[in-house]
């Protein structure tokens, strides 16, 4: 066999990736609006760069997000990634230092051994030899933990895996024989020459003492190179895509680069950089109590790559923010699913989808719109305020919530006006949900108009939706409070004196409070000051959805009562006296689903303020005492 002619599966797979690596990007950047560019090209100098360079080597190597959530497939992950890396690296070095010359071409370094089977004897080289064995031995640990994973996913820590293509199924089948076919190539190439380290050499010699190991060598250096090109080949058609396209969104994102609210080259760059590693099927709280296992975050990308119809996906999910709290490669999923309830087209497919959930539109019918949907919102009178108080929509649905802001801030001295007293309007967010933005912006300009007229410098809300849009998508001078911060506020500053409640309690995590918006530790700090509160399962970032979500349009009321019955579940596992939230819509839903009372946070403190003396009864006492006093 010739040395030369089996090594080129491998050198035109190795070309083709990295011809047609460079030419997507460079795709790409052109597609970029000019001053994500100018962000991108900043970006590769300065602290942008090294900050990439970090991110890259931990997570994209290393995997440290995921072995935060699971060891034992963080270390997959990381033997497959990282292992592979080092021994391009260690066999780079390997070849320009114990090879016939300097600076040869890669396939000299990933087929060493072919070229130089009695490297090894002595020495340093022996040393090396021992490393590099060792470097293969660490890979296969996590290629049989990854076969494991696909077969057995339960053993993993994991729910299930993602279905593949069948491009898919080739590309991962060549993966798996890559590192076994070396394993045998070096090993019968040792057996015949007497060489190797304690895993090749060893393996070697044992084959050779029963089999043609001359013979069976050069099978297994054409089948590694195959391998190693097929994968190579296939990798632009396959989720494993993402290994490179990683290394980009890496550096656009740590440039400065976001998802906006329309599809971009940076939207199509993160759906490419999705590695369908599973793990968002695994947290999605549709599937682990509701038995829904198609439209998770993995399926929802896979569909946007490979221009799928996707509108049933696309509408099914509570937008929790729990998927992309764990994507161990970054990807903004929540966003990407706003953008397609928005646009139902993306520019790269001019793909139309039917407005079957109330979805999107054909850009012709909206463009028949007019321009105003809500012709019947009229202007406010301008009233002057220092704090405003916007309940919402959830809210009045809840309104002993609104009774117990109103004793708070009554108590705490609190000059403030009920914005949406009288009924108001919505804060816009569901809309944004449903990807109804022209109509939302109406509602926002509506509310921002009296907000501005007021001269508030403080805007308090008790729903963490209208908390998140009123920070998000509004443009106030105003400072936006969800009202568990304002409340720890007044506490601090001494307005509010409370008595303290010998109650057990848990406290819920609202997605759009926590996850959403970063408030943690100002509702645990209002709790401590009344009651005894206690840890739960599943808390902060990867705390529980109600089920009750806005962000779902398409779930039946059966399966959410599924899902709000296993998180209540999971939050009173301790038997609390009391479950607490700081959402309204959490409120209403819990309460259908746990025998466990279930109270707003501001309820909570409601109950341990000191009760008002009652004037009448002091005045009955002095009137008694005058009486008492003119007898005598």
């Amino acid at each position: 066999m010739s040395s030369e002619i089996f090594i080129w599966p491998f050198n035109l797979g190795l070309y083709f990736i990295l011809i047609y690596s460079v030419v997507r990007s460079t795709i790409w950047f052109r597609s970029l609006s000019r001053a994500d560019k100018l962000r991108l090209q900043r970006g590769f100098f300065g602290m942008p760069f090294m900050q990439s360079i970090r991110e890259i080597f931990m997570e994209s190597l290393l995997h440290r997000r995921i072995f935060k959530k699971n060891p034992v497939l963080g270390y997959m992950h990381m033997s497959l990634a990282f292992g592979w890396f080092l021994l391009i690296v260690f066999g780079t070095i390997e070849a320009d230092f114990f090879g016939e010359k300097h600076l040869n071409p890669p396939s000299h370094a990933i087929f060493f051994r072919w070229f130089n089977p009695e490297h090894g004897a002595s020495g340093l080289a022996s040393v090396f030899t021992q490393w590099m064995d060792f470097l293969l031995a660490f890979i296969l640990s996590g290629l049989l933990l990854a076969i494991i994973k696909r077969f057995i996913p339960g053993m993993m820590g994991m729910k299930k895996t993602t279905k593949h293509t069948w491009t898919d199924r080739i590309a991962l089948t060549s993966l798996w024989l890559i590192f076994p076919s070396r394993l045998l190539a070096e090993s019968f190439t040792c057996g015949v020459h007497g060489s190797g380290g304690f895993l090749t050499g060893n393996l070697g010699a044992a084959l050779a003492s029963f089999l043609p190991a001359a013979d069976m060598a050069p099978w297994f250096w054409w089948l590694y190179s195959l391998s190693l090109g097929t994968f190579f080949f296939l990798l632009p058609v396959t989720r494993y895509f993402h290994i490179p396209v990683e290394l980009l969104l890496i550096f656009m994102r740590n440039s400065g680069i976001t998802t906006a609210d329309r599809w971009s080259a940076y939207s199509e760059v993160q759906t490419h950089a999705c590695s369908s590693c599973g793990i968002c099927i695994s947290v999605c709280q549709m599937s682990r109590a509701a038995g829904i296992n198609d439209m998770q975050s993995a399926y929802f990308i896979k569909g946007l790559r490979n221009e799928r119809d996707i509108a049933a996906i696309t509408a099914n999910c509570l937008m929790c923010g729990r998927c992309d709290e764990v994507c161990p490669v970054g990807i903004e999923l929540g966003p990407l699913r706003l953008i397609e309830r928005r646009q139902g087209e993306r520019p790269a497919t001019r793909l139309k989808f039917i407005d079957r959930y109330g979805l999107t539109r054909r850009r012709e019918q909206i463009e028949r719109e007019p321009t105003q949907s809500y012709s019947y919102l009229v202007p406010e009178e301008e009233q002057q305020a220092d704090v405003l108080f916007f309940a919402g929509c959830m809210t009045h649905l809840t309104p002993s919530v609104i009774v117990a802001m109103k004793k708070i801030m009554d108590s705490a001295g609190v000059r403030y006006r009920f914005m949406d007293e009288q009924g108001g309007v919505c804060c816009g967010r569901p809309l944004m949900l449903a990807g109804r933005d022209r109509e939302a912006r109406e509602l926002i300009n509506h509310n921002s108009d009296i907000i501005w007229k007021s001269g508030a410098k403080t805007l308090v809300t008790s729903c963490p939706i209208c908390y998140k849009v009123f920070r998000e998508s509004y443009y106030l001078e105003a400072q936006v409070m969800h009202h568990s911060e304002f409340i720890n506020l007044l506490i601090e500053e001494g307005s509010l004196r409370l008595g303290y409640l010998h109650r057990r309690v848990v406290y819920h995590d609202p997605c759009d409070l926590g996850r959403g918006s970063g408030i943690y530790d100002e509702p645990r700090a209002v709790i401590s000051y009344v009651a005894e509160l206690q840890p739960v399962p599943e808390e902060r970032s990867m705390s529980l959805c109600c089920g009750g979500s806005l962000g779902n349009l398409t779930l039946s009321s059966e399966k959410r009562a599924l899902i709000a019955a296993d998180a209540a579940g999971t939050l009173t596992r301790s038997a609390p006296d009391e479950l607490i939230t700081a959402c309204p819509l959490c409120k209403k839903t819990f309460a259908q689903a746990t025998e466990t009372r279930v109270s707003d946070i501001a309820e909570l403190v409601a109950v341990a303020l000191p009760k008002p003396v009652r004037r009448t009864r002091s005045r009955s006492l002095a009137n008694t005492v005058k009486v008492v006093a003119d007898g005598l």
